[in-house]
């Protein structure tokens, strides 16, 4: 019996990327574009095919919500 949600492993996942893609110095927020961390998330949910289409539009709607009040860029303590 499997024991996964969905929706931590893909968060996990999106603060990884998010650590290798910024372009901030170590152990700093690791923002990233909105863009780029919406078409992972996308991507990301898609493929693991158990998130609702709906959700992920409401998720990455709210991060786009906070990431406007950072200059487009999304930090991890936004999800």
């Amino acid at each position: 019996i499997s024991c996964r949600n969905p929706l931590q492993s893909l968060l996990s996942s999106m603060k990884q990327a998010c650590e290798i893609l910024t372009r901030d110095p170590e152990g700093g927020a690791a923002r990233i574009p909105f863009e780029t961390f919406s078409f992972l998330y996308s991507y990301l949910a898609s493929i693991d095919g158990e998130i609702p289409k709906t959700e992920t539009k409401a998720f990455l709607l709210g991060i786009k919500e906070q990431a406007d009040k950072h200059s487009g860029m999304v930090l991890i303590r936004h999800f």
